[in-house]
């Protein structure tokens, strides 16, 4: 790619992932190399599975076996930070066409790092790498940063009916 674009996905309808796994499979599928960076998460995921099955697509996780209930441990901060450290290297390597930081909003909004440090790496984006910023709670300044917005909103979920995560479907 000879430009790349910043990408949000964020609100509180379900897809962001999902959108950010689609791209992916995407661009792998056109012969780019991906890497997808999911903060805050740590369980097992169908997708973590894909760097086994597609040349090209590496991910990782910086988080622990749940989400986030109420005030962050000192834990959920160093794995963010971690991450994020993680996510500077990656970025500024110039070995991917497409970064994915997933989950990274969500990690703002719970103060697990800042938006300045956020912005930091942002700034060491080369010029044909494409990423993609998930996650609900999309600050201002991303969504200032960012080239296209992308806002999904629930209408409607069978969450609210009981039904809990499928594997395959939403893990």
């Amino acid at each position: 790619m000879d430009k790349g674009y910043i990408q949000v996905y964020t609100g509180n309808g379900k897809g962001k992932t999902t959108a950010a796994l689609g791209i992916s499979l995407r661009a792998v599928c056109a012969g780019n190399k991906v890497f997808f960076g999911q903060f805050m998460k740590g369980q097992e995921y169908s997708e973590l599975k894909a760097s086994q099955l597609l040349p090209g697509w590496e991910m990782e996780q910086f988080g622990g076996e749940c989400f986030i209930n109420g005030k962050p441990s000192q834990k959920d901060i160093d794995d963010a930070h971690a991450g994020l450290d993680r996510m500077r290297e990656v970025l500024s390597s110039g070995k991917y066409d497409l970064v994915v930081f997933d989950e990274i909003n969500t990690s703002l909004f719970f103060n697990l790092i800042s938006v300045e440090e956020v912005m930091e790496v942002l700034d060491l984006k080369p010029q044909g790498t494409e990423v993609v910023l998930t996650g609900r709670y999309a600050p201002d300044e991303i969504i200032a940063r960012a080239d296209l917005v992308t806002e999904m909103k629930e209408i409607k979920h069978y969450y609210s009916q009981g039904v809990n995560a499928r594997v395959g479907i939403e893990n």
